[in-house]
């Protein structure tokens, strides 16, 4: 069986692609390749001296490289996405398209750790090449950085007492899979949002292992450096840590703080916004139930 057929439907497939506003010359970037759905449906609109690049740090992906001429995909993460596009001597391109999160694929194989449904060692690395993975956050982390993680990234007020529980249980034995795990943290999740509460622990430490805030700012400020002006930023988050980053930087350019003002008072900022907030429709969240999460955001150079 082809390994595109473990890949789900893509969340606001056309919606994403309708934001980069596709010229059929144009180079654009997909950097999250995966089972490649959103990839492509660009190519479907770019003529033949249009151009493709894609990215995806995880090595399943490789197993649906597109066959065309217009398309390049790099076995990379895309935080360093101005690095390999100056390495094909691409210096500005048209539009970037982002999928952010975890794949479909990639909750679906068990042993890698992401899914709550199954018990598997604690993994959750995107890229297996990373050293850092779910099992050395879980058993290596002092008590504050624990804390951190699941304040920070789960948004668990209860963040102090977790950090307290696994320190605890990891001094009688390591905690090695997602089912001692859950046993470790089951005073914390009463049965009737069990599973709410387990998916923000899961996310947290997903999020510290692959440094996905980290990547994403990287990737965003880059993002700003090689679009041309006019070329399209779309962007699908999956939890309010994403879209408030994404949200943020394309009304200011900024992650914290206000953009200075000009000589006449007026707010100096690198992107015009483009429509309005989307998110799926009931029909798509019933085709792919990834989807009720999902945001897109779509932003245009200035």
């Amino acid at each position: 069986m082809m390994m595109t057929m473990e890949y789900h439907n893509p969340v606001l497939l056309h919606e994403s692609v309708d934001g980069l506003n596709i010229k059929p010359d144009g180079i654009y970037v997909d950097v999250t390749f995966g089972g490649g759905g959103h990839s492509r449906e660009i190519l479907s609109r770019l003529g033949p001296n249009g151009k493709l690049f894609a990215f995806d740090q995880d090595e399943d992906a490789l197993a649906n490289v597109l066959q065309d001429d217009r398309f390049v995909l790099i076995n990379e993460n895309f935080r360093f996405i101005k690095r390999f596009l100056r390495f094909h001597n691409i210096k500005e391109v048209d539009g970037i398209l982002g999928d952010l999160g975890v794949s479909s694929h990639q909750f679906d194989v068990a042993e890698r750790g992401f899914s709550t449904r199954f018990d598997a060692e604690l993994d959750m690395r995107m890229s297996q090449k990373n050293d850092l993975s779910a099992y050395r956050v879980v058993n290596e982390y002092d008590e504050d950085n624990l804390r951190r993680v699941f304040l920070d990234y789960g948004e668990l007020k209860n963040a102090p007492a977790i950090a307290r529980v696994i320190l605890e249980a990891r001094e009688k034995m390591p905690i090695r899979n997602t089912e001692q795990l859950k046993e470790v943290l089951s005073r914390f999740l009463p049965a009737h949002k069990s599973h709410k509460i387990l998916a923000q622990m899961y996310q947290a430490i997903r999020i510290e292992v692959n440094q996905e805030m980290d990547v994403l700012k990287e990737f965003l400020e880059q993002s700003l450096e090689i679009l041309k002006p006019g070329g399209r930023l779309s962007i699908i988050s999956y939890h309010s840590l994403e879209d408030r980053l994404v949200k943020r930087f394309v009304k200011n350019g900024m992650f914290e703080g206000e953009p200075e003002r000009d000589f006449f008072g007026n707010f100096s900022v690198p992107f015009k916004t483009i429509g309005k907030l989307i998110v799926p429709n009931n029909e798509q969240i019933r085709e792919n139930n990834r989807a009720r999460s999902a945001k897109l955001r779509i932003a245009e150079k200035i």
